[in-house]
């Protein structure tokens, strides 16, 4: 089975831009900002929060980092008019960091100080650990002017415990996550369990030291390690969310939402949404059976 799923992987970039889309479509708003506000305004209606992603990272030149600005300032201008419950969520390879970490940075807090304006919170995301220190050193500049600002913990990194111990005394915002990029067994955790295990442990940490955070998994007995730690704790509604991808285990979804917690969906648009897929298939071939499941309709 994994070597089907790498073939498909690997398979994948040949086939045509309008049959991945179709596969996609579940899971990515569409290439336009238009697309990604429909998507915000459905989950609205069913009392679900969202957060807009703006699709590219890794950027090579600094227009591509000004033209990734603009649309985000453009993006919370729309927040505003279409009065959507949103935040955004940002990527710092896909302003710079790889070019220039103090252009990155002048990049990010443009962008903060717009949402700040309008008290939009943006969501720092973490992306490979080449990048995890530089990420936390912006994102601890940043707060010290913003409060309208959070990071992304994923769990599967064993450093991991001790970034939420240091950020707590910032009381930071977080939202912990497993973390799907390829890392080696020095840097990251490999059983799924211990995974898991981790994951619970910086959600309950963060909760127990009054941070919010944002519960973000798919994963059932994670929910309900979520549901165990809040009551425990005795918190309110307003101390913690769940949080999910945009098409992904939709009925789970839904009856957290009916049990009356908060949850926000992570919505991603943008031109660069075949990039995105391809990637998000590499640094997980698991996924690939339910590509092929999709392109021919099968559940």
């Amino acid at each position: 089975m994994r070597l089907f799923n790498l073939l498909v992987v690997w398979f994948l970039p040949l086939v045509p831009k309008p049959i991945v889309r179709l596969f996609s479509k579940p899971y990515v708003a569409g290439p336009k900002l238009e697309d990604a506000v429909q998507s915000v305004k459905d989950l609205n209606s069913r009392g679900i929060m969202a957060t807009l992603d703006v699709l590219g990272e890794s950027a090579q030149a600094a227009e591509e980092c000004a033209q990734a600005v603009e649309e985000y300032l453009t993006v919370l201008d729309t927040i505003q008019k279409e009065n959507l419950d949103s935040n955004i969520s940002i990527k710092l390879t896909q302003l710079g960091l790889n070019i220039d970490p103090e252009f990155c940075y002048d990049n990010i807090r443009k962008i903060v100080a717009k949402a700040a304006e309008t008290a939009t919170f943006v969501r720092v995301d973490m992306e490979d650990s080449s990048v995890t220190t530089l990420t936390i050193d912006l994102f601890l500049r940043l707060q010290k002017d913003f409060s309208n600002v959070g990071i992304v913990i994923q769990s599967y990194l064993r450093r991991s415990l001790d970034d939420v111990t240091d950020l707590l005394k910032t009381h930071t915002n977080f939202r912990v996550c497993k973390g799907i990029y390829v890392e080696p067994r020095q840097i990251a955790y490999k059983d799924p369990q211990t995974v898991n295990d981790n994951f619970t442990l910086l959600v309950e940490t963060a909760l127990k030291n009054g941070s919010y955070v944002g519960i973000a998994t798919h994963d059932e007995k994670l929910v309900w390690q979520g549901l165990r730690i809040v009551h425990e704790l005795g918190l309110k509604k307003e101390d913690y969310e769940f949080q999910m991808l945009l098409g992904v285990d939709e009925e789970l979804r839904d009856i957290i939402v009916r049990s009356g917690h908060h949850l926000r969906v992570y919505v991603p648009f943008g031109k660069h949404w075949h990039a995105y897929c391809v990637r998000r298939l590499k640094e997980n071939p698991k996924i690939a059976l339910y590509v092929i499941k999709a392109l021919f309709g099968l559940r």
